[in-house]
C-alpha cells in the first residue's frame, strides 16, 4: 500500500516514554518530526529527548483521545500495551503498525501458531493448560521452558523443567504468577543466539541490518557482536528469514527477529518483537541509518535508509549497578566507545539503564580493556569477544 509521506514538522505520538521513545525521539529530531509520549511517568526517558509527554496509563480512552487529536500518527514503542487501547487509536488516527502484528507478538501461543502455519522453523512446543498437559508435554519434548503466555520480559514468566520430577512444582510456581494456559518449548541445545532488525515500510520496501550475535546473562541480553561469528550462508539464512516473516506479517516499522543457530546451522525462530529491538542498538554507531531513524522512516513511509555496517562493533547494555561503576571510569573510555544513557532515576537489579556501543577492529584489544573495568563477568567477555 502506498501512503504519501509524513512532511517533516509532522507530530508523531509515542505510545510508550520509555528508553526506545527516548532514541525514537533523538533520531526524529534531526529528522524534523515532533513528538507526543503517553506514558504514565511525566519525567519518563522520551521527556528528557525533548518529547511533550501526556502522563496517564496506557490504556486511559481520554488520554489516547487526546493523543489521537494531537498527532499525525502513532506508533508504539513496546509490545506490552493493550490492543484494545491500540485498536481505539486506529479508528481515530494513522497507526502504521496496526494492532494484528501486536496481538500476536504479545501472545507466545498465537506468535509460535502463525509462524509455524506460515512455514517458518520454530522451537517444538506444546501448550498446556494443567499439570497433566505439562507432563505430557515433558515426555514429548524432554527438559522445556514452562512460559507465561502473555507479559514477561528478560527472564520474567518463565519455568524451566529440567526432570519429569520438577513438573507439578514448576506449574505450580507459574500459576501464582498467572492463570493458565502456559507454552512449553523444548530447550534446544544451541550454538549461538541471533537476531536480525529488519524494516519494512508501506510500499513492500524491505532492509534488513546485519546479523547480531547476542549474549545474555540472568536472561537478560547484555552484549551483541556484529559482524556475528556464522558463516555467509548461515547469515544469509538469517536475513532471509527475517525479510520472509516481515512480508508475512506486512510489517510497517522495524521488527527484531530473534533466532536460535543449531549445531547443524539450521535456524530456529525464537520469538520476534514489532518495534526497535536491544540487539539493534549498534546501528547507532556502526551503520549507515540507525535502526530508530529506520523506523521513523518506515511509519512515515519514507524510503528506508542505507543498512550498510561501516566497522564491526560490540554493544554492552548497562544494567543496575553497572552504570555507576561505568560513571566512575569515564576517564578510562576509549576514543571508539560511544555512551547513551536513558536518563532512569531508579536503579534497581536486571534495570537497563543504558548501553556503550565500541567501534572496534580488534576484539581481542576490546577484551583487555573491557575486563580491567571489572563490571562485566570475565568468562562472558571471554565467550563473546574471543
Amino acid at each position: 500500500m502506498n501512503r504519501k509521506p509524513l512532511p517533516p514538522g509532522a507530530t508523531i505520538g509515542l505510545l510508550g516514554g520509555g528508553q526506545l521513545a527516548q532514541m525514537l525521539v533523538h533520531a526524529g529530531n534531526a529528522m524534523g518530526f515532533r513528538f507526543v509520549a503517553l506514558d504514565p511517568n511525566p519525567e519518563c526517558p522520551a521527556f528528557y529527548a525533548g518529547a511533550e509527554v501526556l502522563a496517564a496509563p496506557y490504556g486511559d480512552r481520554a488520554a489516547l483521545a487526546e493523543l489521537a487529536k494531537r498527532c499525525d500518527l502513532v506508533t508504539y514503542e513496546f509490545e506490552n500495551v493493550e490492543v484494545s487501547g491500540v485498536e481505539f487509536l486506529e479508528s481515530r488516527v494513522l497507526v502504521p503498525q496496526g494492532s494484528r502484528l501486536l496481538a500476536l507478538s504479545q501472545h507466545r501461543i498465537r506468535e509460535k501458531i502463525i509462524l509455524q502455519e506460515q512455514g517458518f522453523p520454530v522451537t517444538p512446543f506444546r501448550i498446556v493448560r494443567s499439570v497433566a498437559e505439562l507432563s505430557v508435554a515433558y515426555e514429548a519434548l524432554g527438559p522445556l521452558m514452562l512460559k507465561t503466555v502473555t507479559g514477561g520480559y528478560d527472564g520474567k514468566g518463565q519455568q524451566k523443567i529440567t526432570s519429569a520430577a520438577a513438573v507439578e512444582s514448576g506449574f505450580a510456581e507459574l500459576s501464582r504468577k498467572t492463570k493458565p494456559p502456559f507454552i512449553a518449548e523444548e530447550l534446544v541445545e544451541f550454538e549461538r543466539e541471533l537476531s536480525v532488525v529488519v524494516a519494512r515500510n508501506p510500499a513492500g520496501e524491505i532492509a534488513s541490518f546485519p546479523v547480531g550475535e547476542n549474549v545474555h546473562e540472568k536472561n537478560i541480553l547484555t552484549l551483541t557482536r556484529v559482524p556475528a561469528r556464522i558463516n555467509p550462508l548461515v547469515e544469509a539464512q538469517a536475513l532471509r528469514l527475517a525479510e520472509q516473516v516481515a512480508e508475512v506479517l506486512s510489517l510497517v516499522g522495524v521488527l527484531g527477529l530473534e533466532l536460535f543457530l543449531l549445531p547443524d546451522d539450521t535456524l530456529l525462530v525464537n520469538e520476534l518483537a514489532p518495534r526497535p529491538h536491544n540487539s539493534g542498538h549498534y546501528t547507532q554507531d556502526a551503520c549507515a541509518t540507525s535502526q530508530f531513524e529506520q523506523h521513523l522512516r518506515a511509519v512515515a513511509a519514507w524510503p528506508l535508509g542505507a543498512t550498510t555496517l561501516h566497522t564491526p562493533v560490540v554493544m554492552l547494555n548497562l544494567i543496575g549497578e553497572q552504570l555507576s561503576g561505568m560513571l566512575e571510569q569515564l576517564d578510562r573510555l576509549p576514543a571508539a566507545a560511544h555512551l547513551h544513557l536513558y536518563h532512569k532515576h531508579e536503579v534497581r537489579a536486571g534495570r537497563k539503564l543504558g548501553h556503550l556501543n565500541f567501534t572496534c577492529d580488534n576484539p581481542a584489544r576490546l577484551l583487555e580493556t573491557l575486563n580491567s573495568y571489572g563490571i562485566w563477568t570475565p568468562s562472558l567477555l571471554e565467550n563473546a569477544l574471543s
